[in-house]
């Protein structure tokens, strides 16, 4: 039989391979569907009575950051050690396993599958940590793991605590608590007896390259949302003037992005120390959060136009078809590593203020209209980006 050393044996000094394994890929599998879930939510939030829509928008974004939260850290711990050791892989399943039942939760999350969503949320994101904890015993690298799981297991307190509350209990204890793991992981989980130092002293290395490609691997997910959408609605009743103009509208929009952040790139490391790349974990992560959030609801909105084309539009689905890009600018702008010698270039922010200044104005035009002017602008922006900056070949964006 296995000793608890022999089971967890060279894993602080294991290396992620460059490449995404075939097991993180299956992992996105669930993402598929937890995305779905999340855009049908956003199309919801649009279908429902005026003096709830800020309520229930906030409950979406909620589980939108909670749920990627659970992808990004373990896209975290797959860049820093091998996924393919027999016990990491353990641990990414059974996340996989706990993400597909959040994801089964959502609709329910804040009435009578509360208890059920909040549960699950804690054993994935106190396991991870707990499990990491134990193996690395002994090991420089615990300190991150020992940070982390602190954080977590104060967050859990109020997402039981909101699980079994209820009503709008639940929204202010789920709020604070997902406000905790966000203030963590902005300020890489400090505790008062750990140093700050020894993040970067820990002996433990994070491959950029890895962390990259998960990051641009799930970035095509998100974007085969939009495809999903606007194709889902096209398909009954069947083509119409109307939907045909959206569904180009929103195929011009889908390329628009895939332009944009796959030919906007900068040029990083390979490995990083582990302090260094916590930091840069968080800061890309917040920057692919805004893109994939946007994504989504460009998706929905041009969802939205195919099933009900008819004016006039109403003011909070122009918030959505020019909302989405402009998040995924910004977050595509942010995913740039400032530096002196390379400061972060301005055209996409440029271009967010495009969509901001003509989006007021959409509100006198017909549905259609709106979709195929947020696709011409989108494409403009593209143009101009590619124009003024002479970006080369594409690249897979590097941290």
């Amino acid at each position: 039989m296995l000793t608890r050393t022999e089971l967890f044996r060279g894993l602080g000094d294991s290396r992620s391979p460059r490449s995404a394994t075939v097991l993180e890929l299956l992992f996105d599998i669930v993402y598929v569907f937890a995305l779905a879930r999340l855009a049908g939510r956003v199309g919801d939030d649009l279908t429902i009575v005026r003096h709830t829509l800020l309520s229930e928008a906030g409950q979406t974004v909620l589980f939108f950051t909670a749920m990627w939260m659970i992808w990004s850290l373990n896209a975290m711990l797959a860049s820093t050690y091998d996924p393919r050791r027999t016990d990491l892989q353990v641990v990414l399943l059974a996340t996989m396993f706990g993400t597909l039942v959040l994801a089964v939760t959502l609709p329910q999350a804040f009435g009578q599958r509360g208890v059920i969503f909040a549960c699950t949320y804690v054993v994935i994101q106190v396991g991870r940590p707990l499990f990491l904890t134990v193996a690395l015993r002994g090991h420089a690298g615990q300190a991150v793991s020992v940070r982390v799981l602190a954080w977590h297991l104060a967050s859990s307190v109020l997402w039981i605590s909101g699980g079994i509350s209820g009503g709008l209990g639940r929204g202010v204890f789920w709020t604070l608590a997902l406000a905790i793991e966000l203030i963590g992981a902005a300020t890489t989980y400090p505790l008062p007896r750990i140093a700050t130092k020894q993040l970067t002293t820990s002996g433990v290395t994070v491959s950029q390259e890895h962390l990259a490609e998960r990051y641009n691997q799930f970035f095509m997910i998100a974007l085969a949302e939009v495809v999903l959408e606007s194709g889902a609605a096209v398909s009954f009743p069947g083509f119409s003037t109307a939907g045909t103009i959206t569904l180009v509208a929103s195929f011009v929009a889908v390329v628009s992005f895939w332009r944009i952040y796959f030919y906007h790139v900068g040029h990083g490391r390979a490995a990083s120390p582990s302090g260094e790349g916590i930091q840069l974990s968080r800061w890309a992560s917040y920057s692919l959060l805004l893109i994939v959030g946007g994504i989504i609801c460009t998706a929905v909105g041009f969802g939205q136009v195919i099933e009900d084309p008819h004016p006039p539009i109403d003011w909070a689905l122009v918030a959505i078809i020019f909302g989405g890009p402009v998040l995924f600018l910004i977050g595509r702008s942010a995913l740039e590593k400032e530096s002196r010698n390379a400061p972060r270039c301005r055209a996409l922010y440029y271009g967010a203020l495009a969509m901001v200044v003509a989006a007021p104005v959409m509100v006198l035009l017909p549905p259609v209209a709106v979709a195929a002017s947020a696709a011409v602008i989108l494409a403009g922006i593209t143009v101009y980006d590619q124009q003024a900056h002479k970006r080369g070949a594409e690249t897979n964006p590097t941290l």
